[in-house]
């Protein structure tokens, strides 16, 4: 049986609960008591936020911070996820040449431990993306290539048109699929940080069938209210995500948390007039 694409399931997702929210969970071993502690609060704002959000999308480098334990964590965090079936973006930045990249998507788009979407760096050339983009098609997946990040210092490597040079490439894979199945998003969708509001009709307009993934919301300055034109006409073919500003909103505290989760909800919906 053919999968249904990601990009579709994210779509009915999002215009289903109206969320266009994407639920960062970065575990910080400092902010617990316990290991114990840790995997108890992040599966449980999990629960409390999965209303409020189109898809999670839990950065690798928290849980392999812990080690195999920490992995087994990312398994079990995956597994809740499906239960409540919300779309999983694992975000590792993965990329590298030959038999290595098709070994990383094998990893994380065809194995057992696979997600649903994976970021993906193409800094060592367009070539190399192409393991990735060819599991996530065969497997109903997703990637997004960085862009444009969202940190200050992407300015260093980024800048003199060489995310423009990305952007032609995430749209001409994205072309070449859309033309063959005749839908409207691809699997090749691209990362552009959320701090950069002022580019985001540039980007729109450069990738027009990548599904568009937005850090920055929250704790790195990023406002709602800024970012309707990553979006499509219809208010779809974007996601914005929140980490710490969710997870971490008061403390520990899990309802602060599921309140967070809704009211950057809410905020994206009053910016597209949802």
């Amino acid at each position: 049986m053919t999968p249904t694409p990601f990009a579709q399931r994210l779509t009915e997702r999002s215009l289903t609960l109206g969320t266009h929210l994407c639920l960062g969970l970065d575990p910080r071993l400092d902010a617990y008591e316990s290991r114990d502690a840790l995997r108890q609060h992040t599966l449980t704002v999990l629960d409390a936020c999965a209303p409020y959000a189109a898809c999670v999308k839990p950065q690798f480098a928290f849980y392999e911070a812990l080690g195999l334990w920490g992995m087994q964590l990312l398994e079990d965090l995956c597994a809740a996820a499906r239960s409540l079936d919300l779309p999983i973006i694992l975000d590792g930045k993965r990329g590298d040449i030959g038999s290595t990249a098709a070994a990383y998507a094998q990893a994380w788009l065809m194995g057992d431990h696979a997600g649903d979407a994976l970021t993906v760096n193409p800094f060592l050339g367009a070539e190399t993306l192409t393991p990735f983009v060819e599991a996530a098609q065969t497997n109903g997946g997703a990637v997004f290539v960085l862009v444009k990040t969202s940190n200050p210092g992407q300015a260093d490597f980024q800048g003199s048109g060489v995310s423009e040079r990305v952007a032609q490439v995430v749209a001409r894979l994205g072309q070449d699929e859309v033309e063959r199945s005749g839908s409207e998003l691809s699997s090749v969708g691209a990362v552009v940080g959320a701090t950069h509001p002022q580019e985001l009709t540039q980007w729109r307009a450069a990738m027009p069938h990548a599904l568009l993934l937005l850090p920055g919301l929250g704790a790195q300055g990023a406002k709602a209210a800024d970012l309707a034109a990553a979006f499509l006409p219809d208010g779809t073919g974007a996601v914005v995500s929140a980490s710490r500003g969710i997870q971490y909103a008061r403390a520990l505290d899990v309802d602060a948390a599921g309140a967070a989760a809704k009211g950057f909800r809410d905020e994206l919906n009053a910016a597209l007039k949802l």
